[in-house]
């Protein structure tokens, strides 16, 4: 049985972009909108979810992470385009404020 992992890519209000993988989307989500991660996501306020793709396992997951970090900015804001056009934050009604 394999696990299911999410590769992710989430940003800012100036769109500073941020890919990762977690095996638990709402929690990954819910740390960096509350800065509970030090380092990159907490400095640039990285809190909105505008990507998030389903993969069957970890290792499947990083090789996905790998290829999305190593593409063109241009390349990865296509990406984002077609799923989420509006760059509307996919987590915005998980979490009651």
């Amino acid at each position: 049985m394999h696990k299911e992992y999410y590769v992710c890519i989430m940003t800012n209000k100036s769109r500073t972009l941020y890919t990762g993988v977690t095996n638990d989307l709402m929690r990954g989500v819910d740390e960096h909108k509350n800065k509970l991660l030090p380092g990159f996501t907490s400095r640039y306020n990285i809190q909105y979810l505008v990507y998030y793709e389903s993969t069957p396992g970890i290792h499947v997951a990083l090789a996905r992470e790998k290829q999305i970090k190593g593409w063109l900015r241009a390349k990865k804001i296509a990406l984002i385009d077609s799923m989420n056009p509006a760059w509307k934050d996919l987590a915005e009604e998980w979490f009651i404020e």
